[in-house]
């Protein structure tokens, strides 16, 4: 096995048994990011010469006996999280040339553990999208089928994991966007309760849905990155002051006593693929081998879920990106005559159509008149759909259903079709819109050699559940063995 295939925990094994050193295993990975990148374009920037400077930096803590599980461990890191003297893009032009003055609070924890950081991810511009092609750069392949989309809008960060350009990365999920690549590239992927992770430096699109979470090879992995970013942070005002729990130590084998919930709206959609059907059906069965049991639950209000979330995270991104007007820091269209000309034009140019399209969609729904109508509405059946989940888990431990109702689908196939590309998250949004724990684990590879992800949803702040329930998926199926041919 090459060195870029190893997983976290394998790589830190063999660090800490000083086999390996982190700058081997640092240039090993830049040498895959190398060879493989011109197919994938997962990255949108590398700086080689910091992550050397930061392998060698590991490499005599390890010496001197200090290591954590990250330690000199290669990691990507999407780009609409702020590093500082590491250009932060956010996929979009406005930002082409940005350099934070500061880190965000998960750059700085991954730092204090030693990590490396390799570059940044493409994305789609501002997290807006299922797809990664709308990026403002450039349109990264899925390494399983290069015609194919990564999904979106953590699509850099999936890709780079399964590609094997990192050990592990992360993305940020405000509508399903770490929990989709990472079932369209057939990688693990988690979206924390919403305030685990801090979100101090996360360039925001919808502050209430917006959260941080690992992607990585596996369950452990996940583990182990989700444990090293979570935490109480006083610069986040959403930050919950709550007990970071050994996310490893919840990595036990069996699941009896479990109780997994299946809720029959998400098995009753029409644009679900009968192949995922199947595969969910089949993981359901092995789940059950497993010892947990299983329990129908309704979820009355999720077919409410998409025009609820496409008018919140559009209001709140209308808000958020108010601040790109060409004055403070970001693009300005130069040659422009007063102020009002300048604004409207650095703000036509510097936006691709995907944000434009959201932040009219918000601005109209947050506009006198019809902001009772439309935001008030919305944010009451969010509180509806709150309460389907809080009824469900008197009854279940996990939810259990599809990521996205295909597999990944054909780059180009649905760039002009909107509301067909908005459907995409339809089983994963309701997460982000009630705050709770979500992650997508491989479960199958359909008939076309398409990766098959396994959602698995908790009640707030019961990650240890997810990941155990996946862990022992994960043991019992041989699909984490499967690997892309590229």
């Amino acid at each position: 096995m090459s060195y870029f295939e190893l997983t976290i925990h394998e790589a830190h094994e063999l660090l800490r048994k000083r086999e390996i050193s982190s700058e081997e295993l640092t240039r090993a990975v830049l040498d895959r990011f190398r060879s493989v990148e011109e197919k994938i374009d997962a990255y949108l920037t590398v700086s080689e010469e910091m992550a050397l400077e930061q392998a060698r930096k590991a490499d005599k803590a390890i010496s001197e006996g200090n290591i954590t599980p990250l330690t000199g461990i290669p990691l990507a890191v999407k780009d609409v999280i702020c590093t500082r003297g590491l250009r932060t893009t956010c996929g979009s032009r406005m930002l082409e040339n940005f350099m934070p003055p500061y880190d965000a609070t998960v750059i700085s924890k991954l730092k204090q553990s030693g990590a490396v950081i390799l570059g940044k991810t493409n994305m789609d511009e501002f997290a807006m999208g299922s797809s990664t092609e709308n990026s403002g750069f450039k349109t990264t392949s899925n390494p399983w089928a290069l015609n194919r989309i990564p999904g979106g809008s953590s699509g850099g960060s999936a890709a780079a994991v399964a590609a094997h350009m990192c050990l592990g990365a992360l993305g940020s999920d405000t509508g399903g966007s770490i929990r989709q690549p990472a079932s369209h590239c057939g990688v693990v992927g988690m979206k924390p309760t919403y305030g685990r992770v801090s979100r101090y430096g996360l360039v925001a699109f919808a502050s209430s849905l917006d959260q941080i979470g690992p992607v990585s090879k596996d369950v452990t992995d996940c583990a182990m990155l989700l444990g090293a970013i979570s935490g109480y942070d006083p610069k986040d005002s959403t930050s919950v002051p709550r007990e970071v729990p050994d996310f490893e130590a919840s990595l036990t084998e069996g699941l009896s006593g479990v109780k997994v919930g299946i809720p029959k709206e998400y098995f009753e959609n029409e644009g679900l693929d009968p192949e995922v059907s199947d595969a969910i059906c089949n993981a359901i069965h092995r789940i059950v081998e497993l010892g947990a049991g299983t329990v129908e639950i309704s979820l009355p209000h999720t077919k409410y879920a998409v025009a609820v979330y496409y008018i919140i995270a559009p209001s709140e991104a209308s808000s958020n990106l108010a601040r790109y007007d060409g004055v403070k820091y970001g693009f300005r269209k130069a040659g422009t005559g007063d102020y009002l000309e300048m604004y409207k034009k650095t703000r036509s140019e510097g936006f691709g159509p995907e944000v434009k399209r959201r932040i009219l969609l918000g601005t109209y729904a947050l506009s006198a008149g019809y902001y009772d109508a439309y935001y008030r509405k919305a944010s009451q059946v969010r509180t509806l759909l709150m309460h389907d989940f809080k009824q469900a888990f008197q009854r279940c431990d996990v939810i259990l259903s599809p990521v996205a109702p295909t597999p990944a689908f054909k780059l180009g196939e649905k760039v002009d079709d909107p509301l067909t590309m908005y459907l995409s998250d339809i089983f994963t949004i309701s997460a982000n819109l009630a705050g709770i724990p979500g992650m997508s684990v491989p479960c199958a590879v359909s008939s076309q050699g398409l990766p098959i992800g396994l959602q698995l949803m908790g009640n707030h702040f019961t990650e240890e559940i997810l990941l155990k329930t996946a862990f022992n998926f994960e043991k019992a199926t041989d699909v984490k063995r499967l690997k892309p041919e590229i």
